[in-house]
């Protein structure tokens, strides 16, 4: 039975007692699309997006952005979050894992005995989501006995494995299948990718595992049109179109 309080903290709500961080990374390299993450979308830098969404959750104790460059710190202290510290150079590497960078701030507030119960990444890059989607995601994870963590997924649909060939000295051939027989849209199985926009998990989990994806973890569907995350500049375009048609009404 999940139990839901007023809470005194700095959450609008607390459930089952649950302390809650949420972590936003925003290095400054990038070679996709340099400066990204506080390039203009719609009149705000792209990371004030996901800064806002996660201030307007309703169950996020402490939001925070993890940084190497201090014009993104600026700029995400200026939208509301919490820069605790700037990462350190050999945390903000082309080839620095996630996990890393979340290992370095749970140290960084175990140190100064701030210590929280769940852990939300919140990636700037995936500015579809939408604060309902957090609080919803955490519910799920909370209503859910045996699961450990939740991850965003969107439904796979045009690159679906059944209708996916591939090219052997030039010819066409199924790459899943044994012939060329196209099966019916309706008779496929549903799979589903991991969009990137979501991740939650226990922190007890997360220091055990060292990942969000196990056995444990839960799928919160995402739209397809909230699945776009911004690598490059073609991404950027897309999903400035998409979010003006959504604070248009259309989606």
């Amino acid at each position: 039975m999940v139990r839901i309080q007023k809470s005194i903290g700095e959450s609008e709500i607390m459930i089952n007692e649950k302390k809650i961080l949420a972590i936003i990374p925003a290095r400054g390299g990038s070679k996709g699309l340099p400066g990204k993450n506080i390039k203009e979308m719609l009149g705000k830098p792209l990371i004030a997006w996901t800064i806002e969404q996660g201030l307007n959750s309703k169950y996020i104790d402490k939001l925070i952005v993890s940084t190497d460059d201090q014009n993104i710190a600026e700029i995400s202290k200026k939208y509301g979050a919490v820069v605790p510290f700037i990462r350190p150079f050999g945390l903000a590497k082309d080839d620095t894992k996630t996990i890393d960078v979340i290992f370095h701030a749970l140290d960084f507030f175990e140190r100064e005995n701030s210590i929280f119960d769940i852990l939300i990444l919140l990636e700037p890059t995936s500015p579809l989501r939408e604060s309902k989607d957090i609080d919803n995601a955490l519910e799920k994870l909370f209503y859910t006995s045996k699961a450990e963590s939740i991850v965003g997924v969107s439904k796979v649909e045009g690159a679906h494995p059944d209708f996916l060939v591939k090219l052997e000295s030039g010819f066409l051939r199924p790459y899943k299948n044994k012939d060329f027989n196209v099966m019916r849209r309706q008779d496929i199985e549903d799979l589903f990718f991991y969009e990137g926009s979501l991740y939650i998990s226990y922190i007890t989990s997360l220091k055990k595992r060292k990942n969000f994806y196990h056995e444990k973890t839960l799928g919160y569907i995402m739209p397809k049109w909230k699945s776009y995350e911004v690598d490059d500049l073609s991404d950027f375009i897309i999903i400035e179109a998409l979010l003006r048609a959504h604070k248009e009404g259309l989606l």
